[in-house]
């Protein structure tokens, strides 16, 4: 394919969790709309509205637009607060909370940028303040329990996002559909299952 000018950071969760469900969902554009799915894209419409609030000393804007021209990433920030003077991305996932990597680095994506927006071009973020700055952590808030997991913009996470960014330009560069993965609880879990067809596939290559 073509390489793209720009990815959607929301690839990145699909490229963690599994570099063929990235390469089906963003070059083949496959999606398979089931009820978990649906579930989630209904609960996200609503996180999806557009506007400002404020809840005590807390400013907060719904679905904010951010890019990176260094990383080439483009996508929304579902909920960005500002408190104390930072700035705190908030990530909604209709799922429960565990060690969801994939979720991790698609919120520390979103940071990257907005540092990048913060330190250049500051029309796209909520105020022109001079004192503002990014806040080391951001959370991602889990419908399925209600909870929020505070995620720690550490050197290694930032350092595992930016692999992650490579690696998705370079596998579009390379025109291969990869292979399914060998974590299989993963194929078991995944909406794209019946178009994947991890098990048919592993028996062809084998």
């Amino acid at each position: 394919m073509e390489t793209p000018d720009y990815l959607p950071i929301s690839m990145l969760n699909q490229l963690e969790y599994c570099e063929r469900r990235f390469w089906l969902m963003f070059v083949h554009g496959e999606m398979e709309v089931n009820a978990p799915v649906l579930d989630g894209t209904l609960r996200h419409d609503r996180v999806h509205t557009a506007g400002r609030e404020r809840e005590g000393d807390k400013e907060m804007r719904r679905r904010v637009y951010v890019y990176s021209d260094a990383l080439r990433l483009v996508g929304f920030i579902d909920l960005l607060e500002k408190v104390d003077g930072q700035l705190v991305p908030v990530e909604y996932k209709r799922g429960r909370m565990g060690r969801w990597l994939s979720d991790h680095v698609q919120l520390c994506a979103q940071a990257l940028c907005l540092e990048e927006r913060l330190a250049g071009d500051r029309s796209s973020t909520p105020a022109p303040d001079e004192n503002l700055t990014v806040a080391p952590h951001g959370y991602v808030f889990y419908f399925g329990n209600r909870r929020r997991e505070r995620v720690e913009f550490t050197a290694s996470l930032r350092e595992r996002t930016r692999a992650a960014v490579a690696r998705a330009f370079a596998l579009c560069e390379a025109g291969n559909v990869p292979p399914p993965t060998a974590k299989r609880a993963k194929c078991r879990d995944c909406s794209l299952e019946p178009i994947c067809l991890p098990r048919e596939v592993r028996q062809l290559i084998a």
